[in-house]
């Protein structure tokens, strides 16, 4: 069944920079889903320019309603036309850990031209969102559990340069390109790596935020120095360890009760601190980083920066 519709010559139409606005999805990830997987066939311009109908505003909403139950977009064409009465059995969810097998397979490979081909092919076919929740981050997380166990300092390290240069690029034109809040991302002291922070810079960067990365810890006591200079909106920490005791019970609270800007806390640490932490001025944001980013709008609120 094509999903081409014929609208009446009084439709209204939208250009794809418009729908992006509207849906969330960026047009990149619009685009691919049309040639790839025939999810969506806007109408042309003469001139080639797609303009999109409300049906096919829908239409990516549903796409989306499907990506966040997990089910991968190659599965997501047989879904999309059955009746919304009829309770629809979700997917065998095994791409996805195909995906994961294939990706944690070419990172301890060290096969950087096959490592840049997977990460731009799945920022193109999914919301950065699913993209992190369903591949990036559950990998990040059994890497790290393999390498506490077995450290393998060369790929750790291969990985994270070329992750380092990948948001580094994107980043550098996003800033360019927005006048939103700036947050000042940092890594906390005692993670082996920039890996959390570096994902969450890519979830800050899409939703219209400013980033300035420090992926090198910076001390509690030079951060209102840092916020003064940079003009920073918010602090924004992670890591994916415990961090030591005395800097999560005394010095983050008390840095944070000093800071003229709200601190933050996302990965791994927010879930395994959250009871240490709860009740303190530090904003305990999750271990989900896209879940952490979207609290980031409600407290900027608060502070008075939005």
């Amino acid at each position: 069944m094509s999903n081409k519709a014929t609208h009446p010559p009084d439709t209204p139409l939208y250009p794809i920079r418009e729908v992006s606005r509207l849906t969330g999805v960026n047009s990149v990830t619009l685009r691919a889903w049309e040639r790839r997987y025939g999810l969506i066939r806007p109408q042309r311009t003469p001139k080639g320019h797609r303009l999109y109908a409300q049906d096919d505003i829908t239409r990516i909403e549903r796409i989306l309603q499907w990506l966040n139950r997990g089910v991968p977009v190659s599965q997501v064409a047989d879904l999309l036309d059955q009746p919304d009465t009829v309770d629809t059995p979700v997917p065998d969810a095994g791409d996805w850990v195909s995906q994961r097998q294939q990706l944690q397979v070419i990172i301890e490979a060290l096969d950087l031209p096959k490592l840049e081909a997977f990460y731009h092919q799945s920022l193109a076919l999914y919301p950065l969102s699913t993209a992190i929740n369903e591949l990036w981050q559950p990998v990040v997380l059994t890497l790290e559990a393999k390498w506490a166990a077995e450290p393998d300092a060369l790929v750790r390290r291969t990985f994270e340069a070329f992750l380092r240069s990948q948001v580094g690029i994107r980043l550098h034109y996003a800033n360019q390109a927005t006048r939103g809040p700036l947050i000042l991302l940092n890594v906390m002291p005692d993670d082996p790596g920039p890996l959390w922070v570096l994902m969450a810079a890519l979830m800050a960067s899409e939703q219209g935020y400013r980033v300035q990365l420090l992926d090198h810890s910076l001390p509690l006591e030079d951060l209102p120095q840092a916020v003064a200079r940079l003009h920073s909106s918010m602090v924004l920490l992670s890591s994916g360890q415990r961090e030591d005791d005395h800097y999560i019970r005394q010095a983050l609270p008390d840095a944070a009760a000093a800071l003229n800007v709200p601190i933050g806390v996302c990965g791994e640490v927010a879930r395994l601190r959250d009871a240490d932490l709860r009740g303190t001025p530090v904003h305990m944001l999750g271990d989900d980083l896209p879940q952490a980013i979207a609290r980031l709008r409600p407290l900027l609120r608060e502070s008075g920066v939005l």
